[in-house]
């Protein structure tokens, strides 16, 4: 029963999730993002911009103007996606910083040579992932997803908050987009064992850090807007997009995504429109930002993302991992 409870129900909840989905997005239009205004002047960071939703995000950004940072840890990508940006937009300013979220080292590293450079920062958007991936450790001796999806992202974010606040201003407040998916619905926090060492399931492990990832940026808006600092953020859930985040899957399952792909995918420009709504969008200023959006508009997630006493217990629970005070 246990084994059925921690490894076989987590695999049916998440595809009956992504059927459900699918099935959304076969019956309905894809949000089509608006003119956005120029981003001149301003600074944005894009984690695993190297490809995919990632990729899309920081090419229409440069587009419009704004300096554009792609943190990834393939410098190889990473490069690739900078030249074919710079090749469409002749004047964008885009480079690639090598920034492996697996590691704590790495994103103090990449933080402290950003800081280095005195720039400022107005949109963080916190995209690379991992789905599905085997049973493994990061450097730091995290469970993978738990590891770069959740913790990663959160010391990123602590470690660049005073930049974001000062660059914030009212009517033009900085802003942290949180890429997560609709698999927060069946994701469950396991407070005791986040780390998945007693009966680790990769499906279960997944639900739980994209939870982990929409809980964190409820309480982190919660405390920039009890502090009133001019920073916003938010959770958006992309639904489910054409990329190399499914590689993971068993391999009958791939074979049947690559086929379907094409009539009920998300393309990653599709999918990058609403994470972009919310980085850039003048409606989403002070009151209008932070939540969680899909299709471009806020959406109503599960009961446990607004539970304020587990978006606490999570957060704490993250800093003492990653030991900050």
């Amino acid at each position: 029963m246990a084994f059925f409870l921690s490894y076989i129900l987590p695999i049916i909840k998440i595809y009956l999730v992504g059927l459900k989905v699918l099935l959304a997005q076969l019956f309905s239009r894809p949000f089509r993002l608006p003119v956005m205004p120029r981003q001149d002047g301003k600074v944005a960071i894009v984690t695993g911009g190297g490809r995919g939703i990632g990729y899309e995000v920081a090419r229409h950004m440069a587009s419009l103007g704004a300096h554009v940072i792609i943190g990834g840890r393939d410098e190889q990508k990473g490069l690739t996606a900078v030249r074919r940006i710079r090749e469409e937009y002749k004047e964008a300013k885009v480079e690639f910083e090598e920034l492996d979220l697996a590691s704590l080292q790495s994103v103090r590293r990449f933080v402290q040579s950003f800081k280095g450079r005195g720039l400022p920062l107005n949109v963080l958007v916190n995209n690379a992932g991992v789905m599905l991936v085997p049973e493994g450790r990061t450097k730091d001796g995290f469970e993978q997803h738990l590891g770069v999806n959740y913790l990663g992202h959160f010391l990123l974010t602590w470690l660049l908050l005073d930049v974001l606040k000062d660059c914030g201003k009212r009517g033009s407040c900085s802003r942290v987009v949180n890429v997560s998916s609709s698999a927060h619905r069946v994701g469950e926090i396991r407070l005791d064992d986040l780390n998945g060492s007693q009966c680790y399931s990769a499906h279960g492990a997944y639900c739980q850090s994209k939870l982990a990832q929409l809980l964190f940026s409820s309480h982190l808006q919660r405390e920039l807007r009890r502090g009133g600092f001019p920073v916003t953020s938010c959770a958006v859930d992309p639904g489910m997009v054409d990329t190399a985040l499914y590689r993971h899957l068993w391999t009958p399952l791939r074979l049947a995504q690559s086929a379907a792909a094409r009539l009920l995918f998300r393309t990653p420009a599709e999918g990058a429109a609403t994470v972009l709504y919310t980085a850039l969008s003048p409606a989403l200023e002070g009151e209008g930002g932070g939540g969680c959006w899909a299709d471009g508009r806020r959406e109503m997630t599960s009961p446990a993302t607004s539970d304020p006493r587990l978006q606490l217990s999570l957060w704490e629970a993250g800093r003492r991992l990653l030991g900050l005070q």
